[in-house]
């Protein structure tokens, strides 16, 4: 989808902010806490991973690097940020760990575009480049993506500028999700296809929610999934969809949202699976809303709830 525009340039991403744990114990605090192996971590590679509630719903999403043994980055949404710091906070107890906000000593930068992606650099790499520490992202429409932490803005004042709502359009497109304030509680990460974006790991033992995200994974039916849309209305998080056929409940909810370049509005929503099918019947924000265009994503999502053996 819009493979023949170039989308390139960088672009200050104020929607995200840097939780920063530091201490002999990080890590294994972190294990304790998230989705996703951390202890397996190391600096060359970054990872996904959301922070759940004891009933298995996400409270908040990151991006996970490692850059010393004793140091962990957690890229998560700005709105987001405070609470999740003073909720993770309560359980470090007597844990060797100090959390803390490093936004403002980290900015994020976003760069897409042919030519500023490091030379050979798989998805979530991380490499050290003269932008800062560099990770490779999702490639979306077309376009190759790296994520700068600490990024020297010196090296990047010369180049062209990317409006954020479009590198916000571009996340949309590579399908993977963030938790913001309008959207916590709501989902289990495999209503927004975490686990096949790579941000749970099934093995690495217990976290607040585990069992409920085990459970809907092994012995449960996933009856709702995440998909991108195209729509002429205002979406926004926390909106929900309706199908026209069945005005009665919502058929699903915004996660993510952004201004479509070509005009309109692309979102992120969770869906009954069984409203999909009928996909020209869904209405934002209620039956008589602004209906939905179902466009492609970059991986394969399970149309069916079926039972996961």
């Amino acid at each position: 989808m819009h493979s023949s525009t170039v989308y390139q340039g960088a672009s200050e991403l104020r929607h995200l902010g840097v939780i920063r744990a530091r201490g002999a114990d990080a890590a294994t605090f972190l294990q304790g806490q998230l989705t996703n192996d951390v202890l397996s971590l190391g600096p060359e590679r970054a990872i996904l991973a959301g922070f759940c509630s004891a009933k298995g719903r996400l409270q908040a999403s990151f991006w996970v690097t490692r850059p010393a043994p004793d140091e962990l980055l957690l890229v998560c949404a700005a709105d987001l940020l405070a609470p999740t710091l003073k909720r993770l906070s309560m359980f470090v107890l007597r844990s060797k760990c100090k959390l803390d906000d490093a936004t403002a000593e980290l900015p994020l930068v976003g760069v897409a575009g042919a030519g500023f992606e490091p030379a050979g650099a798989m998805t979530w790499r991380v490499q050290d480049t003269a932008l800062g520490k560099t990770i490779r992202v999702p490639d979306a429409a077309g376009q190759p993506r790296c994520i700068v932490i600490g990024a020297n803005a010196a090296a990047l004042v010369e180049g062209p500028v990317l409006a954020l709502d479009t590198w916000r359009w571009l996340d949309l497109q590579a399908g993977v999700p963030l938790i913001q304030a309008a959207t916590v509680d709501k989902f289990v990460p495999q209503m927004l296809n975490y686990e096949i974006v790579g941000g749970v790991d099934f093995k690495k033992g217990c976290y607040p929610g585990q069992e409920v995200v085990a459970r809907s994974q092994y012995r449960g039916t996933i009856k709702r999934r995440m998909f991108l849309f195209d729509t002429d209305g205002d979406a926004a998080p926390g909106v929900e969809l309706f199908d026209a056929r069945d005005a009665g409940q919502p058929a699903g909810m915004v996660v993510n949202a952004a201004p479509n370049p070509q005009g309109g509005c692309s979102l992120l929503a969770e869906v009954k699976l069984a409203a999909v099918d009928g996909v020209s019947q869904l209405r934002l924000g209620d039956a008589a809303g602004p209906s939905l265009t179902l466009r492609e994503l970059p991986y394969r999502v399970p149309r069916e709830a079926v039972e996961v053996p």
